[in-house]
């Protein structure tokens, strides 16, 4: 039988249920983590909380104690009845019940933890551009909220165009990131990303592949045009299920799974083995 965390206490899976007028569900006013669970351990627990408080307070979420956070994560990883060889857990904080409209009543906020078994990614992958852009001024820019569905729409054209992924720009016209994941691209041999003022969400993966990169490669953050993509030498994304996951296709143009993502990769893997909460 699968348990969940909803509020304070770990349910089985037919009875975790909110409240139809909690705002998570009616106006998409919740924040979420998604942390992989190997071997049992959670990986990069301390950021991704320290990045859901981030989040929280971006939206004026009343906070939720970090330790209340890691009971309810401790108790799913350990009793929820799902394999923790290779899953993926998800941390969900909403602003609870509330009126009709967008204005937030007094409830308190709604925790919720759940894990389902993940599957690891292909060892390469594909992306898509698409029309649609990151709005870098927006109240939400590198929140890293439940109003996904921008996302579920670029995600979804991706997907019919046979990529696994969408790559956005900003309204600059800046590259930004992709609807789960971060980008990088190779250009001479450096590394480059977008900087976090083009609306993309600081990840915590990207975050440890610059803190770790940097002891072997070059490696910057950048403001780079959207067409970087039709000429970089070498793109890679990353996100907390893919690691560093090397590129071969950006709609139409074949790109090299090159050298430096290779190497970046195997940084990354073999500090993530020996740090699992850096």
């Amino acid at each position: 039988m699968t348990r969940y965390w909803v509020h304070d206490a770990l349910v089985d899976a037919a009875d975790a249920t909110v409240s139809v007028l909690d705002h998570g569900l009616t106006v998409g006013d919740g924040v979420f983590e998604t942390i992989l669970v190997r071997h049992g351990t959670p990986f990069a627990l301390s950021l991704h909380l320290q990045r859901l408080a981030r989040s929280s307070a971006g939206l004026g979420i009343r906070p939720v104690e970090e330790v209340r956070v890691r009971e309810a994560v401790d108790a799913v990883v350990r009793l929820s009845g799902v394999a923790t060889d290779f899953s993926r857990l998800r941390i969900t904080v909403t602003s609870g019940v509330g009126p009709f409209g967008s204005d937030r009543g007094d409830a308190e906020p709604t925790l919720i933890v759940t894990m389902t078994p993940a599957a690891p990614w292909p060892p390469t992958t594909t992306l898509a551009t698409v029309r649609w852009t990151r709005n870098e001024r927006s109240a939400t820019a590198g929140l890293k909220t439940t109003s996904y569905a921008e996302n579920a729409i670029a995600l979804a054209e991706a997907k019919g165009r046979g990529a696994s992924e969408a790559v956005l720009a900003d309204s600059l016209g800046r590259l930004s990131e992709c609807t789960g994941s971060n980008v990088f691209v190779v250009i001479d041999s450096e590394v480059l990303t977008p900087s976090l003022d083009t609306g993309c969400l600081a990840g915590v993966t990207r975050e440890l592949v610059l803190s770790w990169g940097r002891d072997v490669v070059r490696m910057r953050e950048a403001h780079l045009p959207y067409d970087v993509l039709r000429s970089a030498d070498e793109v890679f994304i990353t996100s907390s299920t893919r690691d560093v996951h090397p590129v071969v296709r950006i709609d139409d143009r074949e790109v090299e799974a090159g050298p430096v993502t290779s190497l970046l990769s195997e940084v990354f893997v073999s500090r993530a083995r020996a740090e699992v909460d850096p």
